[in-house]
């Protein structure tokens, strides 16, 4: 088998198109075993609270309560997770068809010179 510029390119495009829906794939079985399975992975404990008193001589900043900060962060949980969703999509969408085209194209070359 004679190994070309043009065979190498369709080689190498495959298998990158392979990586990225791989990558992709595991970046969305990882995000359903947190979403479903281990709920509590992306969950941190709310130790901050801002500081009630101001030294330049405005009001106090109101202290906001536990329910709302976890209220936030729960907001924040569900768009990392929309965030998340989405790029697990877009680089399966977009490797599963780069590497099917090239690895059809090999198999099509390599038929033809059998």
């Amino acid at each position: 088998m004679k190994l070309n510029i043009r065979l190498l390119y369709l080689y190498l495009f495959s298998f990158v198109g392979l990586l990225i829906v791989v990558i992709g794939s595991v970046n969305l079985v990882s995000l359903s075993l947190r979403t479903f399975i281990f709920k509590d992975a992306d969950r941190y404990d709310i130790y901050y609270t801002p500081p009630s008193v101001t030294t330049d001589g405005d009001p106090p900043v109101p202290k906001v309560s536990e329910e709302e900060q976890r209220a936030m962060q729960e907001k924040d949980i569900w768009r990392r997770r929309q965030q998340e969703l989405t790029q697990a999509f877009s680089m399966i969408f977009v490797g599963a068809p780069l590497y099917l085209y090239h690895w059809k194209t090999i198999q099509k070359e390599s038929d033809k010179k059998l």
